[in-house]
């Protein structure tokens, strides 16, 4: 996955979404002062910073060296690990609550993540995930991944991600073994006052849509940023939303 990049790129990729959301995203985890929490696939902090901010006790974990390295730099407080949601270096029932926001989707095998999440929190404790609406059409991405679908009719985009769709993390939730699921959809609302502002992080190689981007033809990638101009305009207002799902974590 296309996330071996500064931690200034993703900032500017995803910073102004994440902004909105985490606020959200903790607030429907419950998070309270004092509370052990794990950030997990922190990237560079835009949810630990939320959390930091509630005054919990924070640990987080990132397989990307340069994020693990922000977060460090940034929030000298925190716990940070490398590592992968599929093998937590924690012992079980170490936390409160675990968290993974924009993290499910990009998950090797999202089940086994989930379950870690579930095996590292204590009995009765909160897991917790959001993914943008990807299926549903309403993502930062896609507006991207449209445009590109007109220029190529075989680009898939990110609308098959585990998790990305209504319903999806409830059944991901269900098959991790948590228990009394419910999920909600999170709005968020960003104006970019140029279009400029919302193109340069695409083209910085951030994510799949980095990805994509930085693989196509000088000719190719002229073509997909000339008939986004033209398709959003110089201020681009996105009303994107996330869904996010809650679970409990119930001991043996």
């Amino acid at each position: 996955m296309a996330f071996d990049v500064a931690a200034d790129s993703y900032d500017k990729f995803m910073g102004r979404y994440s902004a909105q959301l985490s606020p959200q995203f903790a607030d429907f985890a419950g998070v309270e002062d004092g509370a052990r929490v794990l950030d997990v696939g922190c990237g560079p902090g835009a949810l630990t910073a939320e959390l930091v901010g509630r005054r919990a006790h924070v640990s987080a974990v990132d397989p990307s060296s340069q994020f693990v390295a922000a977060v460090r730099e940034r929030y000298p407080d925190v716990d940070v690990e490398q590592a992968t949601a599929e093998e937590l270096p924690f012992e079980d029932a170490s936390f409160d609550a675990a968290l993974a926001q924009l993290v499910v989707h990009f998950m090797a095998d999202p089940v086994r993540g989930l379950s870690e999440m579930a095996r590292v929190s204590r009995d009765g404790g909160v897991v917790a995930a959001s993914v943008w609406d990807l299926a549903g059409g309403q993502s930062p991405m896609t507006p991207f991944w449209s445009a590109a679908r007109t220029l190529d009719s075989t680009v898939q985009g990110e609308t098959e991600r585990a998790g990305a769709g209504e319903g999806q993390l409830p059944d991901l939730f269900l098959d991790a073994g948590l228990t009394d699921i419910t999920e909600t959809a999170l709005p968020v609302h960003v104006e970019h006052p140029t279009f400029e502002e919302w193109w340069l992080p695409f083209t910085l190689g951030v994510g799949p849509a980095g990805g994509y981007y930085r693989q196509l033809e000088p000719a190719k990638q002229e073509e997909l940023e000339q008939l986004l101009r033209a398709q959003l305009g110089e201020t681009v207002k996105l009303a994107s939303r996330a869904w996010a799902a809650r679970g409990i974590a119930r001991r043996p």
